[in-house]
């Protein structure tokens, strides 16, 4: 039986894309010196230096910097992103309604996320769900980094629960989904168009409230389809 549900953050609960398009948008129209290239090849330049997020944007913006000749400094643009981005950020659809359903099936829930602490933690604030697992670890502050199977026991030893009876929701194929399959856990693949599905065993999701579903039938409850 399913006591617990373990999320990723990027591109599983936050709608990294749209959240980082609505920030770039906004960073766009605020500094004018920008303008020297078009709004939408900014943002599509930007979004390809970024890699899924994979590469941090001190990176990203020296890059633009160095092709537009723009006279701005990498450092004032960073601190732009991390003090900005949380703002701006979008969950996929159902995020809260499924957080909701899993509460109510008395469901342990917390997020495990690479990235920076205080980055991290202003995101899951920005979207309102901080409030809503019981307990976030974030690899800066661990000191370990998903696929480490140590940061995927931390988390199981903090909610007091078991491999077997905790779901892992990730959008990854090996830091996620097969990091967490490796160890006992169950894998919930959550679906998109980055990645190609995962090798091990895993569950795929559509939509954030079919995790919601999947744990009713865990449990042997229907309330989750209820309301």
């Amino acid at each position: 039986m399913i006591r617990g549900i373990l999320f990723d953050l990027d591109g599983t609960l936050l709608d990294r894309e749209k959240s980082l398009r609505a920030f770039l948008d906004d960073q766009y129209t605020r500094i004018p010196a920008m303008h020297t290239l078009p709004r939408q090849r900014f943002m599509e330049r930007f979004i390809e230096l970024d890699r899924n997020g994979y590469v941090w944007k001190d990176a990203v913006y020296r890059q633009l910097i160095e092709e537009t000749g723009w006279p701005l400094h990498t450092e004032e643009l960073l601190e732009g992103y991390v003090s900005g981005f949380g703002a701006h950020c979008i969950g996929f659809a159902n995020l809260m309604d499924m957080l909701g359903k899993a509460k109510s099936l008395n469901l342990k829930l917390g997020i495990v996320s690479n990235g920076f602490t205080a980055f991290q933690q202003s995101n899951i604030e920005g979207l309102g769900i901080a409030d809503k697992v019981d307990t976030i670890l974030i690899s800066e502050a661990e000191g370990l980094r998903k696929p480490d199977p140590a940061l995927f026991r931390r988390a199981l030893e903090r909610l007091g629960l078991d491999p077997g009876e905790t779901a892992f929701v990730g959008d990854h194929p090996v830091n996620d989904i097969g990091a967490a399959v490796e160890i006992g856990m169950v894998g919930l693949w959550k679906k998109n168009d980055v990645y190609e599905p995962p090798a091990c065993r895993h569950v795929p999701i559509e939509d954030l409230i079919d995790i919601a579903r999947w744990a009713a039938k865990q449990t042997g409850s229907q309330r989750s389809d209820q309301g």
